[in-house]
């Protein structure tokens, strides 16, 4: 059980400083478990979220053969409720290339209206101005004006995007810099262990705006960093074999 305290706790740090704490607990390799750069933040001056992946797949390419483009909109916000908290809606384009939008103001207005607190696609978005208003994080491999033949395929099934797989359910951090899925498991720990964390970097960071820093102060704080970094690895470890 995730809490909602946990994920108000790990909404207060970067992706980046989640993924440098994630690799602390050695429970997967470090090169595992985020999106590749192909899928980047629309509104960049959005904060960090942080929910639960609604999955879906889709098709822009080939006619849905008479259903029309929302069809299976409502079944999708109808199986939100299986989620364990907010949930981020996470497309897949089964066409490759993908060619014409997966969202636009229709579908995030939707989404939003059921709880989403944002968006993932590995395809294309449109409705850009209209999105924004609504504060809604999107994140896409780029934009397009048409939603071609857009039509929902399934939905609550693995998807693949940004280069990893992606089950339905599974915890999402994402922001700026990029998204990364947070192993359950961990996740309290992960949020419990940021605070410190920060402040382990933070010594390095002070040091050096600090100014005319000398070689013996860096080495110095790089040292302080370490062994704190260190202290938070026993405490992690340590929890671990208990």
């Amino acid at each position: 059980m995730i809490t909602p305290d946990v994920l108000t706790e790990l909404g207060k740090y970067d992706t980046p400083t989640i993924c440098n704490i994630i690799e602390l607990f050695r429970v997967r390799p470090d090169t595992a478990g985020y999106m590749s750069n192909k899928v980047q933040a629309v509104y960049p001056d959005l904060p960090p979220i942080v929910g639960f992946a609604s999955t879906a797949t889709c098709h822009t390419a080939v006619s849905p053969g008479g259903s029309g483009t929302y069809t299976r909109l409502s079944s999708h916000v109808e199986r939100f409720a299986e989620l364990s908290g907010p949930p981020i809606v996470v497309f897949q384009d089964l066409d490759q290339p993908a060619a014409a939008a997966t969202f636009g103001e229709i579908m995030c207005t939707t989404y939003q209206a059921f709880g989403a607190i944002g968006l993932i696609t590995n395809g294309p978005g449109r409705d850009i101005d209209q999105v924004r208003n609504l504060r809604f994080p999107v994140f896409t491999d780029g934009t397009c004006c048409s939603h071609g033949y857009f039509h929902g395929v399934d939905t609550h099934v693995p998807v693949h995007v940004g280069g990893i797989a992606v089950l339905p359910d599974d915890l999402i951090h994402a922001d700026l810099n990029g998204i990364t899925t947070i192993p359950k498991a961990i996740a309290a720990d992960v949020a419990a262990v940021c605070a410190d964390y920060v402040a382990a970097e933070m010594v390095m960071i002070d040091a050096m705006r600090a100014g005319q820093p000398t070689m013996a102060r860096l080495l110095e704080v790089m040292a302080e960093k370490d062994r704190l970094t260190g202290e938070i690895i026993r405490q992690i470890t340590a929890k671990t074999i208990l």
